[in-house]
């Protein structure tokens, strides 16, 4: 389950748990460190990464782990480098993964134009199912 520490992340965690504990699953947290963006499309992303940033994503991941929702089922962690809906994909490959539980911010117009949408990315190219998470809905279970 990709995971970025954010309040519709959150929401997702808990589709996960409950989704992990239903069918006797294990939940994979994955957090991907993104390169730097430029702020003009034309240069290309440059893959810097400071050890501060991954040490605050193993922080926060170990944080996350000790969280009382997480104790009944086996928890593994990962953290990776590079663009997210790819890192996602390849990780739920390289795992055999039965499910990806992702979580959407919802951007919409300009933003989503700019950013784009890591979670509709993963949708389409992703080796397994995928169950999305809006930030803005009803609890389903």
């Amino acid at each position: 389950m990709p995971v970025d520490f954010s309040d519709p992340s959150e929401q997702a965690l808990r589709y996960a748990a409950r989704f992990a504990q239903h069918f006797g699953g294990e939940i994979t947290l994955l957090h991907i460190v993104q390169p730097s963006v430029p702020p003009y499309p034309e240069v290309a992303p440059y893959f810097d990464y400071t050890e501060e940033e991954l040490e605050n994503a193993e922080k926060a991941m170990h944080k996350l782990v000790g969280r009382p929702l997480l104790k009944s089922r086996p928890v593994r962690t990962a953290i990776r480098t590079g663009l997210a809906a790819h890192e996602i994909v390849e990780a739920a490959r390289e795992l055999d993964s039965d499910l990806i539980v992702i979580a959407t911010h919802g951007y919409t117009g300009w933003k989503h134009f700019c950013i784009g949408s890591t979670t509709e990315r993963v949708v389409r190219t992703a080796p397994c199912p995928v169950f999305v998470v809006r930030e803005k809905q009803h609890e389903l279970i």
